[in-house]
């Protein structure tokens, strides 16, 4: 099979192309990020993201069996906005339906809503919609808080242990969350390529922790135990922001405490991922946090 995968040379994209290349399929990116280290030895070739040229993506697309699709912003930038991310995932799907594309397999988030004050998860829905009703075969899946050897949250959750006296928590935290593997995600993604039914699904891992319990966790297996201090939900943004100034990132939303703390990062579903975070930190213990995760950096 042809297939294309957006963003195979960042994160979630980049496990989701080594599993389809172990099973010795032909895999193409599609990314805005061409000049990024490349992990696959050119056996990907790269071509542009430019959702200003819909015919060129069309052009780009055309003669693949499949499109992956993990395009998404984190936060708003300049013109990168979440609003506008939606525009750009519909001009993609468009271009994959005009290419031929006949099946779009989509990565989205657990609990979407088109009502959602959110706009991450509104925009989330949005682009759902947009897949679904293209004509093409689709499977989505739903995954949470990714974790992995390039993940931000639970490293940079981690470097803040590491290096500072306490830990502060937003409100109580006891909402809840199910941190998934990234490469389990990946693994749901490359079987989701054969199938030809549409599905839904969301994709979390076997723990469900509150985030008190996941912060403590982290803590206890890197050996930085630190003491976890409750503060208003808008102080410990305040905060965060304030330490974004010196590490020249973002490192917290408003969107994502308000995510977190209406318990939108879990699932009624079964888990569908096996990789437990506290096995995953036992055996990552000595590099997790060991040094700062930035988003921007990555991305811009």
């Amino acid at each position: 099979m042809k297939i294309a995968v957006t963003g195979a040379f960042s994160y979630s994209g980049k496990y989701i192309t080594g599993r389809l290349l172990q099973r010795g399929e032909e895999v193409f990116t599609l990314t805005n990020h061409p000049n990024r280290p490349d992990p696959f030895e050119g056996k990907v070739k790269a071509y542009p993201l430019d959702f200003a040229n819909e015919s060129e993506l069309v052009t780009n697309l055309r003669g693949a069996d499949v499109l992956v699709n993990t395009y998404w912003v984190r936060f708003d930038k300049d013109s990168n906005t979440q609003p506008q991310a939606v525009k750009n995932t519909g001009v993609l799907v468009n271009a994959a339906v005009k290419a031929g594309i006949k099946r779009i397999v989509h990565i989205s988030i657990t609990n979407p809503s088109a009502d959602s004050p959110l706009p991450y998860f509104w925009g989330k829905a949005a682009n759902e919609k947009a897949v679904t009703q293209s004509g093409c075969s689709y499977a989505i899946l739903r995954p949470t808080v990714l974790f992995g050897k390039e993940d931000i949250l639970i490293n940079n959750i981690a470097w803040l242990m590491r290096h500072f006296p306490f830990f502060g928590l937003p409100g109580d935290g006891s909402y809840r969350l199910s941190p998934v593997y990234v490469d389990d995600v990946a693994q749901c993604a490359a079987d989701a390529v054969y199938r030809t039914d549409n599905y839904v699904w969301d994709t979390v891992g076997p723990d469900e922790f509150t985030f008190k319990e996941m912060v403590q966790l982290i803590g206890k297996t890197i050996g930085s135990e630190r003491p976890l201090i409750s503060f208003p939900p808008r102080l410990a943004l305040l905060a965060a922001q304030f330490l974004s100034l010196f590490v020249r990132d973002v490192m917290l939303t408003p969107e994502e405490v308000e995510g977190l703390m209406a318990n939108l990062l879990i699932s009624k579903e079964p888990p569908r991922c096996k990789t437990s975070l506290s096995d995953w930190l036992v055996e990552n213990r000595n590099t997790v946090g060991k040094s700062y995760a930035s988003e921007l950096i990555r991305h811009y």
